[in-house]
């Protein structure tokens, strides 16, 4: 099965993008040569040790962006570094890596900290759109290589059998067991990739929503996937299921867009960067046939992973991408079918700004749980919140919030058996050590006309004119007298509010509440007494009236009652615990 998908509008714009790799090309190697990076987990390596490395899945996309170009003098190049990636994957299926790949060519699975399962999806779609583009083309050998390797992390996937919780590798794993038994006429496969885009259908039509809500990266993820499914497979129920679900992300991606900062709304489940960079941007241009733009058509910084996939935006939900908005959303994203427990996003949208919160959820690196965008001279400015150990976001701090368009009240409390950068992977076991340990507002983007005063508990930021006004409410770190080392000066507090401190590191402005700084210290949550925070922002005239916060106190928790004249007496109350648990918000 050869599929010829035509993209003739698009076939200059891959040729750069892959003409822009030709010095990442290792020919020794046969994959590409990349500066080392990494998230913090998964790998053991280190930019010290290994400053380049040779990435497996970056290396399989450009092998099929090659082909992708039907330039003749690229095809032996992109035969060898498939026929090089496909050294490195486990077929030996005693292992409990079989059927995937190592993130590096300098790393052997079993060196991983630990190995990343989504491997056999995300390098077992690269192989099949290889065979079903090019198959024809490409030597006999490899192709039965390919077929062996497909089949290998078909094995994985399924044995591994991701929820439809999981969004992208749900589908990802859908497109590649569907597509495989398809290609190589395994009905098993076939199958289980049909059963499981309809586990994913009924799963998110139930919620709402997906469950990995409205995350920039993983909803383009989503889209292209899911686009590659109905373009490529010959089932019709698996063509309808895609263009149902294409029908939803598309939906949830427009009501999010705010046109006056150019930027997706939040809050945002998992994101990697929290303005747009100009590969969403671009990814959004095409998509929308250039009906909003961003960048000039040679400036577009295309992905050849789009190449051929089919994506393209309902023209029901283009007109929501220009749109000036003023609207309140709510969405149920995540529920807890034996617990019952379910959590909740709110976002709003003004004409010059919109914030973005969910109610309740872990502070990760990958998690916007409360971040704002504002109107700043036709460039954007954002804010969002964060707790931060030693630099990095915290995961084990917990945001609770209620909010409305222009008042906020926002919460922190703490894990502990939460992990410390990953929720899974690092577990603190009810203890950390750090130097610096501190809850943020960080405001990033275009910072001029952008201006921070503080004055003790009580801060104003100015943003070309608009005003936040935030104050620490309510502050409490503080160890039971029973764990108080004598011998060891008090370091925490009780406090009705702490102070803030403004920091300028880098491109960003920190408007900072230091809970921690100076000589490395262990905090053991398990010993602490009470460890909260309260803060309240509210977006307004700086000499309009003031909101009215309201404490209560009482056992093991705090509520804060917030009421607005402005706002037609609007009123939020929250109510947060005061001690450290092991209640992990899922």
């Amino acid at each position: 099965m050869n599929v010829h998908v035509q993209n003739s509008d698009y076939k200059e714009l891959l040729i750069k993008a892959i003409r822009a790799k030709e010095s990442d090309y290792d020919p020794q190697i046969c994959m590409l040569r990349r500066p080392f990076h990494s998230p913090g987990y998964h790998t053991s390596l280190t930019a010290q040790d290994y400053p380049t490395i040779h990435p497996t899945y970056p290396s399989l996309l450009y092998a099929v962006g090659l082909l992708n170009t039907e330039i003749a003098e690229y095809e032996e190049r992109a035969c060898d570094i498939i026929g090089r990636v496909l050294t490195l994957q486990d077929r030996e299926q005693s292992h409990d890596t079989y059927g995937i790949w190592p993130w590096f060519y300098e790393e052997p699975l079993a060196q991983m900290a630990p190995p990343d399962w989504n491997w056999a999806d995300f390098c077992g779609k690269e192989l099949l759109l290889a065979m079903l583009r090019h198959g024809h083309k490409l030597p006999e050998s490899l192709k039965r290589r390919i077929h062996e390797a497909v089949c290998c992390a078909s094995d994985a996937i399924i044995k591994r059998n991701v929820g439809p919780h999981y969004t992208n590798i749900a589908i990802m794993g859908a497109f590649v067991t569907l597509i495989a038994g398809e290609l190589y006429e395994r009905k098993d496969y076939a199958d289980y990739g049909l059963d499981r885009l309809e586990k994913l259908q009924r799963y998110t039509a139930k919620l709402g929503t997906f469950q990995e809500f409205n995350s920039p990266a993983y909803s383009i993820i989503a889209i292209v996937e899911l686009s590659k499914i109905h373009t490529y497979s010959t089932h019709s129920r698996a063509k309808s299921i895609a263009t149902e679900l294409l029908d939803l992300v598309w939906r949830m991606v427009a009501e999010h867009y705010h046109p006056s900062s150019r930027q997706w709304a939040g809050p945002h489940s998992r994101s990697y960067s929290t303005l747009l960079n100009n590969r969403a941007l671009s990814f959004l241009q095409i998509a929308t046939s250039n009906q909003i733009v961003f960048l000039n058509q040679w400036d577009l910084e295309y992905d050849s992973e789009w190449f051929g996939s089919g994506i393209q935006c309902p023209e029901a939900y283009v007109g929501l991408f220009t749109a000036n908005k003023k609207s309140d959303l709510s969405q149920l994203y995540y529920r807890n079918e034996e617990t019952g427990f379910v959590k909740w996003a709110d976002t709003f949208l003004t004409p010059t700004y919109t914030i973005g919160v969910f109610r309740h959820e872990i502070m990760w690196n990958q998690t916007r749980g409360m971040v704002a965008y504002f109107d700043n001279g036709e460039h954007s400015t954002y804010l969002q919140m964060r707790c931060l150990h030693d630099g990095y976001d915290y995961c084990s701090a917990v945001l609770q919030t209620a909010a409305s368009s222009s008042q906020l009240l926002l919460g922190v409390n703490f894990l502990t058996n939460g992990g410390d950068t990953h929720p899974n992977l690092d577990r603190i076991q009810g203890k950390i050590a750090a130097t610096d340990f501190r809850i943020r507002m960080e405001f990033g983007g275009c910072l001029e006309r952008v201006r921070l005063e503080k004055q003790g508990t009580k801060a104003h930021v100015i943003i070309d004119g608009m005003v936040l006004r935030f104050e620490s409410v309510y502050a409490v770190f503080e160890e039971s007298e029973e764990t108080q080392s004598p011998c060891e000066e008090e370091l925490f507090s009780s406090l009705a509010g702490w102070d803030w401190e403004i920091s300028k590191e880098g491109d960003i402005y920190g408007l900072d509440l230091i809970i921690h700084r100076g000589e490395k210290r262990t905090i053991d949550f398990m010993a602490l007494n009470k460890a909260a925070f309260l803060f309240s922002l509210s977006i307004g005239d700086l000499e309009g009236v003031h909101p009215q916060i309201t404490l209560l106190e009482e056992a093991d928790q705090v509520t804060a009652r917030y009421v607005d004249d402005i706002a037609d007496r609007a009123t939020q109350q929250l109510t947060i615990s005061l001690k450290p648990n092991d209640k992990h918000p899922n």
